[in-house]
């Protein structure tokens, strides 16, 4: 009897520390952090196919999302299907591509961390040479490898409440395990950025 008193103890302590831990991974899943896995080659050089990395869901609950952090929404075409880009344009900015570049606000963005720089090309949301006002609630987001990439330059804006949360952690593979730099002066063209949700 005795051993069976101990064993059921021991049984309840263990399904005790099952629950607490399911309830707190349900909590950073749910409201923290998620883990997404990088598919396809959008994003390179800077994310790269097979790469994971954690979404912080927290950040855009303190405060609007900026320039140059990396996001990984929900796909304007398919919400079953999430993306990670780079924003270029927050609400009342303006922005064009013009002559293989990007304007934002009329100044020409020198992106030296894309892949071909100089070799932006029109979509049939962004037009050659029109500019484009961005309202708001909504962004304007582009893939790092400008040449293969669908972005909003393609299917246009997206909108703050399709956006899942910011890129902020790389833990795979280990050689890459790091913080995610976000802004243009964190980064060079030799910079290596980049459960599980698949985006690209």
């Amino acid at each position: 009897m005795w051993f069976l008193r101990q064993l059921w103890a021991f049984f309840l302590d263990f399904l005790e520390t099952i629950v607490v831990s399911l309830a707190i991974f349900a909590v950073v899943y749910l409201f923290l952090f998620q883990p997404h896995q990088v598919e396809g080659r959008s994003m390179m050089p800077n994310f790269h196919n097979g790469e994971y990395i954690l979404t912080d869901k927290i950040s855009y609950r303190i405060h609007e999302p900026k320039r140059g952090d990396v996001v990984v929404f929900h796909s304007p075409q398919d919400a079953r299907v999430d993306f990670i880009k780079r924003i270029i344009g927050v609400p009342g900015d303006t922005v064009e591509v013009k002559q293989g570049h990007v304007y934002l606000n009329n100044q020409k963005l020198e992106e030296a961390f894309i892949n071909d720089p100089g070799k932006v090309a029109q979509g049939r949301y962004l037009r050659e040479g029109v500019v484009s006002e961005v309202p708001v609630g909504q962004y304007i987001v582009m893939g790092d490898n400008r040449l293969h990439s669908s972005d909003s330059r393609e299917w246009g804006l997206v909108s703050a409440e399709s956006i899942v949360g910011r890129a902020f952690f790389r833990y795979w593979p280990i050689p890459v395990f790091g913080v995610i730099p976000t802004t243009e002066s964190e980064l060079s063209m030799e910079s290596v950025l980049g459960v599980v949700n698949e985006i690209k």
